[in-house]
């Protein structure tokens, strides 16, 4: 963009517990795929 640097979108996901305290997170995720590694994470518990 005209020469400048810049950070641009970086998707993250939180699982949250019933006290609002994150529980699990990942950051710089792709979207083929994640939604697959969550919900394996949360059946498997």
């Amino acid at each position: 963009m005209y020469g400048r640097k810049y950070m641009g979108i970086e998707r993250s996901t939180f699982v949250i517990d019933e006290h609002g305290t994150i529980e699990k997170e990942w950051r710089k995720v792709k979207v083929k795929g994640h939604v697959d590694t969550v919900i394996d994470y949360l059946l498997n518990k």
